[in-house]
């Protein structure tokens, strides 16, 4: 599973960079790996589908993380 390694906007403002993908080793479900660019700038890992996926806001469906730049 690829995704551009980069500085994302989540859709509510803040920045996170996107260092790879991973596969949990339980269940083999592609996450993503990335670094909140703010606060204590803390690692999180989320799952890929969940990343890539749309949100509904204002009953328009935008994607929950946008790239930004490399």
């Amino acid at each position: 599973m690829e995704l551009k390694k980069g500085i994302y906007k989540h859709y509510k403002g803040n920045l996170y960079e996107v260092f790879m993908t991973a596969q949990h080793s339980e269940t083999e479900e592609w996450m993503v790996v990335y670094k909140a660019l703010y606060g204590e700038e803390g690692m999180w890992v989320r799952p890929y589908d969940m990343f890539v996926s749309k949100v509904e806001v204002d009953g328009v469906k935008i994607p929950r993380f946008e790239f930004v730049e490399r």
